[in-house]
């Protein structure tokens, strides 16, 4: 074979220098039959062999044997000599013996006159970008791994139109279809058909392409036709050129999150409802306690003067009876007020409400009048409740009342009781446990949703001025509260009211109790008695004092726990003690403990329009509720007698 001549590459030197200096590319000529004629510094730091070590060797050195074995050397010399080029890529092998990847090409020279006289072969090793390449397929295919796995997400792509590509477990999950179901169908199909109509599916499309994202919260449809509320993000995809391939879209099922942010919101909408009538009550109660005080002068006034008026002028007779009736409605006012505020004073017995109710009849029938039918649906027996019968009495008939006043024009009443088992966890809030319900139903106007929300605050009434006080409602509503229970109100427009008291049933059945005290004419004191009369209130204090003078009695007068104290410390002789209860500095139930040190068989009256004196009255001592008359006044001292002569006796 002759050898190739090298003609201008041999006088170029430069060009030779350039050649060998390449270290990235195996770049050498071959004779024609393929055996190595020069080698540069790249190939020999590519594929191990020095030049002397392989020149004048075939090139088929390089090739792996099973390439060789499949005259794969001759087939590339062949196909450059044919094709003018020849370019492939596979694997070759070192001097060592390891194989790695390569790029080749192969072009045949031709002299001058256009004979061929060997190949030029170009050798880059792909190692490197192979090993790129491989790293990328790994991640991708985590990728892929990472993707299909998540459960929680619906993480699928989707074409320029709007066409699903792929589909991931978490879409399957969440909207019910498999990949082989939804792949290639359009994803308007999870939007509700209202907003598929609205062309909400593609505007949200052009968003995402125009804004580089869009991001939405709203109902999804799944397969099975159902809802749920989702987070939606939409992001475009472009290629490394640029160009917009598709979209990337994730979608999350936040139904149970979005439901519990809901009743999170009624939740502090609850409390803050809880925080407002606190705070009224609160207020309501210390205007309460305060009016009290007032009615208890005007009334025992108007009492003490009754008594000092000439029987003979009617006049002035009718004017005070005018006045004790005003005062009387005042009393029930702050009685009202005071059941709001849950500081009602309670004479707390055990009561049948069948009985109860079904003893009312007459006076439900006289109070709502001729256009108003009355029906009662008791049951024969029902479990015992503990209760204040009068105040549940009234209770009951100031629901029956505002039943009258929705049905301006007649209609029904529905006065119903029956037990109800409530379970843990409750919507009333309520402890689980049977309880009594007790409900007025009436076929009125009904009130809307945002009259219902405020119907048992206090003072609010749709009655017109001077036709209610806006407290009947929360007056019933605290009285139950106080017991333990709650006043429940359901109502749409048109549709009328059913108002139920719901009181716990009763677990100790030995409670028993007394009659309130009437206010029957005062009796004359059997014996005279030393009073001492406590009271932080100047006008309360005098009434009061005039009131056991009036009976009979000696008073000493203290206008604080201290003085009361201090009185009973200098040794005077005292019978009896009435003091009041909310007092600064010392309350009465205070006041009560420390005399007691000294004098455990002292009778004594605590006098309060409040129900929650902090750990209950002491024991042994009398309560009074305020106002009081001289009547009860007379009958609270003989009580307070007759306890002082069983501790004697015993």
């Amino acid at each position: 074979m002759a050898a190739i001549g090298l003609g201008a590459f041999e006088d170029d030197a430069r060009f030779r220098l350039l050649v060998s200096a390449i270290t990235d590319y195996a770049i050498y000529l071959l004779e024609p039959d393929g055996t190595v004629a020069s080698w540069n510094t790249g190939a020999e730091r590519m594929k191990g062999y020095a030049a002397e070590d392989v020149i004048g060797r075939h090139f088929s050195l390089f090739y792996i044997a099973e390439d060789r074995a499949a005259g794969l050397p001759q087939a590339a010399l062949a196909t450059a000599l044919a094709e003018g080029t020849f370019t492939a890529e596979g694997l070759r092998q070192r001097r060592d013996g390891t194989r790695f990847p390569v790029h080749v090409t192969l072009h045949p020279i031709r002299d001058a006159d256009g004979v061929h006289v060997g190949f030029a072969k170009i050798t880059r090793d792909l190692t490197p970008q192979k090993r790129a390449e491989e790293a990328l397929r790994e991640s991708e295919q985590q990728f892929r791994l990472l993707v299909q796995g998540v459960v929680d997400y619906a993480i699928y792509l989707l074409d320029p139109t709007g066409r699903v590509v792929n589909w991931n477990a978490g879409a399957e999950r969440i909207k019910g279809y498999s990949a082989d179901e939804i792949v290639g169908r359009h994803f308007s199909l999870f939007y509700p058909q209202d907003d598929r109509l609205a062309g909400a599916p593609d505007r949200n499309l052009r968003r995402a392409l125009d804004e580089g994202r869009y991001e939405e919260e709203g109902w999804r449809v799944r397969k099975d036709g159902s809802t749920f509320f989702a987070a939606v993000v939409i992001d475009p995809i472009h290629d490394s050129a640029g160009r917009h391939i598709g979209f990337g879209k994730v979608t999350r099922d936040i139904t149970e999150r979005r439901e519990n942010q809901a009743q999170l919101e009624a939740a502090r909408a609850d409390l803050f409802q809880a925080q407002k009538m606190e705070a009224v009550g609160q207020l309501t109660g210390g205007m309460a306690h305060d009016f009290n005080n007032l009615l208890m002068v005007i009334s025992s006034s108007l009492e003490l003067l009754r008594r000092r008026l000439d029987p003979v002028d009617a006049a002035a007779a009718r004017l005070v009876e005018n006045a004790s009736r005003a005062a009387e409605r005042g009393s029930s006012l702050t009685s009202r007020m005071l059941a709001f505020a849950r500081r009602q004073d309670m004479q707390r017995r055990l009561v049948d409400p069948g009985t109860l109710v079904r003893g009312m009849a007459e006076l439900l029938n006289h109070s709502v009048g001729p256009s108003v039918t009355v029906e009662m649906r008791l049951p024969l027996r029902l479990p015992s409740i503990i209760a204040d019968p009068h105040q549940l009495e009234t209770s009951i008939l100031n629901l029956a009342v505002n039943a009258r006043d929705a049905m301006p024009a007649g209609g029904t009443m529905v006065v119903s009781t029956e037990p109800r088992v409530l379970e843990a966890g409750n919507a009333h809030g309520l402890p689980a446990g049977t309880y009594v319900a007790m409900a007025v139903s009436d076929t009125g106007t009904g009130m809307d949703a945002q009259t219902l929300a405020r119907a048992v605050d206090p003072f609010f009434t749709t009655k017109g001025v001077g036709k209610g006080s806006g407290l009947g409602l929360s007056m019933v509503h605290g009285f139950a509260e106080q017991l333990g229970g709650t006043l429940l109100l359901e109502s749409s427009p048109g549709e009328g009211t059913t108002a139920t008291i719901l009181l716990p049933v009763a677990q100790d059945t030995r409670l028993g109790g007394k009659s309130p005290r009437g206010d029957h004419d005062a009796p004359a004191a059997a014996n005279a008695l030393k009073v001492l009369a406590v009271d932080d209130d100047y006008l309360v204090l005098m009434n009061v004092t005039t009131m056991l003078e009036d009976l009979g009695h000696e008073v000493i007068e203290a206008g604080s726990a201290a003085d009361a104290l201090a009185a009973l410390a200098d040794g005077k002789p005292i019978d009896l003690v009435i003091t009041d209860h909310a007092m600064p500095k010392m309350t009465g139930a205070e006041m009560i403990a420390a005399l007691r040190e000294d004098h455990p068989a002292m009778p004594i009256i605590l006098a309060s329009g409040y129900a929650d004196i902090p750990g209950g009255p002491p024991p042994g001592v009398v309560r009074l509720s305020k106002p009081f008359s001289q009547g009860a006044l007379a009958a609270a001292i003989s009580e307070a007698l007759g306890k002082q002569a069983k501790v004697e006796w015993r």
